[in-house]
């Protein structure tokens, strides 16, 4: 039974205490056409509606994908965009963390960490699943966003598109920047 364990440890991975399954769509591509889309915030105003393709012609958009609000890597990750967002405004972006967690959670999470950009929810998982960044399965929760980034153009084009199965892995936000 002990070398049954053992074989059984050696065939997968010890590093990441889950196996996330994932559909066969792809990421979107750099020069596509980011897909348009309606998403809720909530701030203490209440619910309102933010419109990806209001900002063409306008300003540059830097999409941030993330799995769940509270946890450690995506509190890291929002409270690093806070703390660089006018590095974002001084290149013409207007920056939205997505998540499929309730606008509710998502602006506690906000007032909580004094975040100054929008969270977005996508809880119907329609846009994670347009962007091509929806888990099936993700540690046992079914339709969870990958993170991802995504930097769409004045013209409403992908011109930067990263995603990661390892939910532990940030973006490289120097290369968001170039892209901008």
């Amino acid at each position: 039974m002990i070398q049954l364990a053992r074989n059984l440890c050696n065939l997968t991975n010890l590093h990441s205490p889950f196996k996330p399954v994932t559909r066969e769509i792809m990421t979107l591509e750099i020069g596509t056409s980011a897909p348009n889309f309606t998403l809720k915030t909530k701030t203490p105003d209440g619910l309102n509606d933010v419109t990806l393709s209001d900002h063409q012609g306008k300003s540059n958009v830097v999409l941030l994908f993330f799995p769940f609000a509270f946890t450690g890597v995506c509190m890291e990750e929002a409270c690093s965009v806070r703390d660089d967002l006018k590095a974002y405004e001084a290149l013409n972006a207007k920056v939205y963390g997505i998540s499929v967690d309730s606008p509710f959670a998502q602006e506690a999470m906000a007032t909580k960490e004094n975040l100054n950009f929008s969270l977005l929810s996508d809880f119907n998982k329609s846009v994670s699943q347009d962007y091509g960044v929806l888990y099936e399965d993700f540690i046992g929760f079914h339709g969870v966003s990958k993170r991802s980034a995504f930097v769409v153009s004045k013209e409403g084009n992908i011109v930067f598109s990263w995603s990661s199965d390892d939910p532990k892995q940030l973006p490289d936000f120097n290369k968001i920047k170039e892209a901008l």
